[in-house]
């Protein structure tokens, strides 16, 4: 072997194979890393899910996921029922400020038709301003009140975040069509 094969070899061959060795050793490394922490994940999200929906529903012992087809456009993304049939709980994926799928919540709603809380989980909305659809003033307003109190104008928007309180009514008004259609079914 000449000088100059011998330097292709070390300058080109060699680390190419180093660095393919490594990331093969990598990937199989974070395959098993997924493959242990993937499950303890799934389960974590599970209870923080079910966590979620105790808050809007207190008083359900356990929920069943329904198989519900709702109309196109609609924010709810999931509806579940209570075991004990205590009401509903909607998941709701709807439009904020900040574009379509900035406003992630979720609502209980009894089986009188009533709102027992709503909840929002993650938000896109303006710091200090739109954002103020998560506080307890806003939010406070929707406990106990039904469809027809919300489309008859009884919850006050916030000054200066009139849109997000609108989009987060329009989303409220989404839960309870769902509502309709699973309390019929």
């Amino acid at each position: 072997m000449n000088k100059s094969q011998s330097n292709v070899l070390a300058d080109f061959v060699q680390p190419i194979g180093v660095l393919t060795a490594i990331c093969l050793v990598m990937t199989l490394l974070l395959a098993f890393t997924n493959s242990v922490t993937a499950p303890i994940i799934e389960e974590t999200q599970r209870k923080t899910a079910e966590a979620a929906r105790l808050e809007v529903l207190p008083a359900a012992d356990s929920f069943e996921k329904l198989d519900v087809t709702l109309p196109d456009g609609s924010s709810v993304t999931e509806v579940y029922k209570a075991a004990n049939g205590s009401g509903y709980v909607f998941m709701i994926v709807a439009e904020g400020y900040g574009g379509k799928g900035t406003l992630n919540m979720s609502c209980g709603i009894d089986q009188d038709g009533k709102i027992v809380e709503t909840k929002v989980i993650s938000h896109e909305e303006t710091p200090g301003m739109g954002s103020k659809v998560t506080g307890d003033d806003f939010k406070g307003q929707f406990p106990g009140k039904t469809s027809a109190d919300i489309a008859g104008g009884a919850i006050d928007t916030i000054s200066g975040a009139t849109r997000s309180s609108n989009f987060y009514i329009k989303a409220i008004q989404d839960a309870f069509a769902a509502y309709d259609l699973v309390k019929e079914g």
